[in-house]
């Protein structure tokens, strides 16, 4: 019975067929739910700044497909995974281009593509396309990795910090306590500081910086959550 599980999982048309679900259900929540901007003229601050790298927590990350508009171009990084698959077949279907790989930089960066992966971003990033990816170090959630600080410094390129919650969701128990957003509530998008990484950015200065992103992205979950009058229960575990 399990042999003929993991064989479905990886079956092409299953997975297809899941990422359908997954991008129709997200975008239900997405129309169904009123979303309040904080600040309120956060694309007005961003988009000077495109092509830009966005950073989010592993767990908060389904509804980021919906911070694209339609003119603005834009690749996320996901994992290898096989989850990833399903990830990265819903956010296609969503109109957001996918970059397979790790963005950690590890013991297993080689191994998990993420050499591959790194180039790749920084090529995206040259060609006018925002690049989305999580800030956390794997399987330790709301805890930054260099990765991102890195991907900043190679490409001269701005992280803009943000987060998205909604009133409704569900709460997994794992690892990253992964929240599956719900329709028929109310949700924030709240923007954070953005950090400029300079080129010339020593040892001391990026893990200055990787602190910065790790308190900056904890504030705006925080914000977010208090926005929609939850609380960040996730907070206790970073």
């Amino acid at each position: 019975m399990k042999k003929l599980f993991r064989n479905l999982l990886r079956a092409g048309w299953f997975q297809q067929f899941v990422g359908l679900l997954a991008a129709g259900f997200l975008r239900l929540v997405w129309l169904t739910n009123k979303f309040s901007y904080d600040p309120e003229n956060v694309y007005e601050l961003v988009e000077p700044e495109m092509p830009v790298i966005l950073a989010f927590w592993h767990g908060q990350h389904f509804m980021t497909p919906f911070i694209k508009r339609a003119h603005h171009r834009g690749k996320v990084l996901i994992s290898r995974h096989r989850d990833g698959e399903f990830n990265a077949l819903a956010a296609e279907r969503l109109g957001v281009g996918t970059i397979r790989g790790s963005g950690d930089h590890g013991s297993a960066f080689h191994r998990k593509g993420g050499v591959g992966a790194f180039k790749e971003m920084v090529r995206a990033l040259e060609d006018n396309y925002n690049v989305a990816l999580t800030a956390d170090v794997p399987k330790r959630s709301r805890a930054a990795g260099l990765g991102i600080i890195m991907l900043a410094r190679e490409s001269g390129r701005t992280i803009m910090p943000f987060a998205m919650a909604t009133s409704r969701f569900i709460r997994l128990n794992n690892w990253d306590h992964t929240t599956i957003n719900l329709p028929f509530g109310r949700g924030a998008l709240v923007g954070g500081e953005p950090i400029v990484v300079p080129p010339d950015a020593d040892a001391e200065m990026m893990e200055t910086l990787r602190a910065r992103l790790e308190a900056t992205l904890n504030d705006a979950t925080r914000r977010a959550y208090a926005q929609i009058g939850r609380p960040d229960v996730e907070a206790g575990h970073a």
